[in-house]
């Protein structure tokens, strides 16, 4: 048996403007994981991706193209150049919730990817790996920037500009996130698929809130790499205005926001595609317990904390 893992991620800044050619930070966040299992299978059964997680069992062979677990396995085998006639079981599990902006999709597409190839010996780039992960990202969010399965693939910040390129860049000082999930689901791709509709129905609105986001994604890389949390503060909650200006907020999200920052937050924001799924909010050692508490009484279904490094 063969055991491979992906983290789940948080968009920082950029969520949307980034669709639009503007920049945007992603970071992974390691505790919650998809685990994949690749083990041999009974013979003749073919390739079978068991998720009980997502209830389904799929049969590869017999799936559905646009189906992303099969399209995923087909395309990692490809790439491997090995046949699509095995016997395998790919058993998939995720504590990464679903639908919150979290990755989950890509992150489980990224286990898969690295269960099959250590399983058959075959030894991937991180940056073949994102590549293969951004097309099945297609079947589940329809447009996507790209920024999910890099930065899950390679496990590090990530700066990322759509058609541009992705770098990965250091912190200079490691801080602490508080990720608080509104208990709402949201799927990227109505969010994304909405805002495109307003937007091509009037870009002389849009264009400059996207521009302005994408300013702030580099004042916010500068302020990262330098360790400066009290103007990555500022910068969150300046951020969260504009996707609030973009209708891609919600009044779930904003009272998590307002409650992160009474609580002693340095800043907050919606993270993802919003309507729901989570906010974060920056904190500290001395803030982290009573940011926690205040969350939790404006409502958060569940919140974790991680340290980004």
């Amino acid at each position: 048996m063969t055991i491979a893992h992906a983290p789940g991620k948080v968009i920082l800044f950029g969520e949307h403007a980034v669709v639009y050619g503007r920049p945007a930070i992603a970071v992974p966040v390691s505790e919650v994981q998809a685990q994949v299992h690749a083990e041999p299978g009974e013979p003749g059964q073919g390739i079978v991706v068991d998720a009980p997680d997502l209830g389904q069992r799929v049969v590869v062979c017999d799936a559905a193209e646009e189906n992303p677990l099969a399209a995923i396995v087909r395309l990692a085998l490809v790439a491997m150049k090995r046949s699509l006639n095995l016997d395998l079981t790919v058993t998939v599990t995720s504590t990464i919730p679903i639908a919150r902006g979290m990755g989950s999709g890509a992150a489980i597409s990224t286990a898969i990817v690295r269960a099959l190839a250590a399983h058959l010996n075959h030894w991937f780039s991180s940056r073949t790996i994102s590549d293969l992960v951004y097309q099945t990202e297609v079947l589940y969010h329809g447009t996507p920037s790209g920024i999910d399965n890099t930065v899950i693939a390679f496990e590090k910040p990530v700066y990322f500009v759509k058609e541009e390129g992705w770098e990965v860049f250091w912190v200079g000082r490691p801080f602490l996130l508080a990720i608080a999930d509104t208990g709402i689901g949201s799927s990227t791709r109505e969010v994304v698929g909405d805002l495109r509709r307003r937007y091509e129905a009037d870009p002389a609105r849009y264009e400059p809130l996207f521009d302005r986001a994408g300013a702030i994604a580099v004042e916010a890389r500068t302020a990262v790499e330098q360790g400066r949390p009290e103007a990555l503060g500022q910068l969150m909650n300046e951020n969260h205005q504009l996707l609030c200006d973009m209708g891609v907020s919600s009044q779930e999200l904003d009272r998590l926001v307002i409650a992160a920052r009474e609580g002693g937050a340095l800043g907050a924001k919606l993270s993802g595609a919003g309507w729901g799924g989570n906010m974060i909010a920056l904190v500290t050692e001395e803030t982290r317990s009573r940011v926690d508490l205040m969350l939790r009484l404006a409502g958060a279904t569940h919140v974790i904390v991680t340290e980004v490094k």
